[in-house]
């Protein structure tokens, strides 16, 4: 039987590594469908395709390996936009088989007729369409090996007359993987390493970049007697067995890692693109290693910025680099770290009423779930708490949507979490809002058999949008939700389901939760983030003057960000 371009398609992606397929059957891609199912590739059935892609994305970032969506024409492939925006700005290696009407319908307007290839060049690596049969497997394996080499989202449009065509051109390409290390030339190294030796107190930025460069990054810091700080992207790969750790920066961060940050003579920026300039120090000696030549610069003026792998570069400079004996600036950091750090866990026990603070109902998660447990947070109060009490220690690995800071991401990424990780525990932290976005996703994880533990931080309200608006100075606005017992309805849908109000309640409930073999839902009714008015502001002042600090909080200004936050939601 000749074969169909469709069968070359999917035999690609399979040669490529693809393992897993996430989408929505139907229309223009049933022929693509059935190819699949006679491969060793998997399809996974999601209830909505943008949940596919954040599945798709959250499986790339985990594994490594390219992952792949697939829609049909119209609205099927135009709903994975949104996951895959997110996908592309983790860096996460996916591809789209975005299907399309008759070729011969195109550019008349005909039902359901989107125009992908614009769709999707802002949130692509590469995007094109298959026009010719002969063109399947040159495009295919361009596309997957675009999506790898640099790390984002691949999209191929192909027509239904396309993938039903018989195939006659060449055999299967081999899909290419390539990842090359790169790091500065021996002149730039040498300035580099002169500007460290010579140089005051030094601490070392690291963001996402400081994947698999943990040690290169330790043996630094011990040579210079730098604090390091980090991105919340990059908790997981700097935190653990981090004696020089100083924490996060930022409206999540530390007092410590702020001040270490600002206060330092020199700051070397390791793989990290962290947006707010604020957060930069302004009269410091800059130095900036990164793997995109864009990164160079761009958030704050550097003195020195170079191309290069973080692991290769400093595996490179660190043989030129002199022991620094004066350890007063990193000990001063490191030890306000660990105090606050303490301090911040303290704070996380039940409330005097009994209920239940999200900070104890994070902690206690932290403690019960295991040492190589896989979190995916949703974006706001979720994702704060995971990256604040969430502790990393080099097996554990957390997910957010912190880059494209959508809705939603927190049940569809653990899908595909625990999708390609079969043995794994995986924690999906939810809030009502973005569990009830995509709610359907509660029946994915019984049709799959995928046994994800859902918690859901049960406010009744957008909480961070009711923070984000008294830090406007306004009232609260259009927040409230009224939430059904989410613990019954995970029952009626099949899944083991529970509602907890109480704190004395809490511990058993997580121990049973987390004991269940299948999917399971918590439902914790969590004591709403209450502002509380700072100690300098005069209680009969205006609401927007006693929200300054918060202002400050959000918006980067105005003094010691640490202890504005500890003021007003600690």
């Amino acid at each position: 039987m000749r074969e169909k371009v469709a069968d070359v398609i999917v035999k690609t992606l399979e040669q490529a590594g693809v393992r897993h397929c996430y989408g929505i059957v139907g229309d223009t891609l049933n022929r693509i469908a059935e190819a699949i199912s006679e491969s060793e590739i998997e399809w996974v059935g999601v209830r909505h395709e943008e949940a596919g892609a954040f599945a798709a994305g959250a499986e790339a970032l985990a594994t490594g390996r390219l992952a792949a969506v697939a829609g049909s024409c119209g609205p099927g492939s135009l709903h994975f936009v949104n996951g895959l925006y997110d996908a592309h700005r983790n860096r996460a290696p996916v591809i789209l088989i975005a299907t399309q009407i008759t070729r011969s319908e195109l550019g008349f307007d005909f039902i359901q007729e989107v125009d992908f290839k614009d769709i999707y060049r802002g949130c692509s690596v590469y995007c094109d369409m298959i026009y010719t049969p002969d063109q399947a497997i040159r495009k295919t394996v361009i596309a997957c090996q675009t999506a790898m080499a640099k790390r984002g989202v691949a999209v191929l449009v192909v027509p239904v007359d396309i993938s039903l065509s018989n195939y006659e051109g060449e055999p299967i390409r081999r899909v290419q993987r390539s990842r090359p290390m790169t790091r500065p030339n021996d002149e730039e190294l040498e300035c580099i390493a002169y500007a460290l030796n010579q140089g005051g107190n030094i601490a070392i930025y690291g963001g996402a970049g400081c994947e698999g460069a943990h040690a290169e990054i330790m043996e630094t810091a011990a040579l210079l007697n730098a604090p390091v700080a980090h991105t919340a992207r990059a908790k997981q790969f700097l935190e653990p067995n981090n004696p020089h750790n100083v924490g996060m920066t930022g409206f999540l961060g530390t007092e410590a890692g702020y001040h270490a940050v600002l206060e330092c003579d020199t700051l070397l920026v390791l793989g990290a693109d962290f947006a707010w300039s604020q957060y930069y120090p302004g009269d410091a000696t800059i130095i900036q290693i990164d793997m995109e030549i864009t990164h160079l610069g761009r958030r704050h003026p550097v003195t020195m910025g170079y191309l290069g792998d973080v692991k290769t570069t400093l595996g490179a400079l660190i043989p030129q680099l002199q022991q620094r004996d004066d350890a007063s600036f990193h000990d001063r950091y490191v030890k306000r770290y660990r105090d606050a750090a303490q301090a911040m866990r303290d704070k996380a026990v039940p409330a005097g009423d009994g209920g239940i603070p999200a900070n104890y109902l994070t902690a206690l998660i932290d403690r019960h779930a295991g040492d190589d447990t896989h979190f995916a947070a949703d974006d706001g109060t979720p994702t704060a708490w995971m990256y604040r009490l969430i502790t990393a220690n080099g097996r554990r690995r957390l997910f957010a949507s912190l880059l494209h800071g959508t809705m939603a991401s927190s049940l569809p990424s653990a899908i595909g979490l625990q999708r390609s990780q079969l043995g794994r525990q995986v924690i999906a932290l939810c809030g009502d809002g973005g569990l009830s976005m995509l709610f359907g996703e509660l029946m994915t994880t019984m049709q799959e058999d995928l046994p994800i533990k859902i918690v859901v931080y049960d406010n009744g309200k957008l909480g961070f949008v009711e923070i984000e608006q008294k830090a406007e100075g306004m009232m609260q606005l259009y927040t409230d939700l009224k939430n059904p017992d989410f613990g019954k309805v995970a029952e009626a849908i099949g899944l083991w389901g529970r509602t907890v109000s109480r704190a004395n309640e809490l511990e058993e409930a997580i121990r049973a939760w987390l004991a269940h073999p299948g999917p399971a839902l918590l439902n914790v009714r969590v004591s709403p983030m209450l502002m509380v008015m700072p100690p300098f502001i005069d209680p009969k002042a205006t609401y927007g003057m006693a929200l300054y600090s918060a202002r400050a909080i959000l918006h980067g200004k105005g003094g010691d960000v640490w202890e504005l936050i500890k003021e007003n939601f600690l």
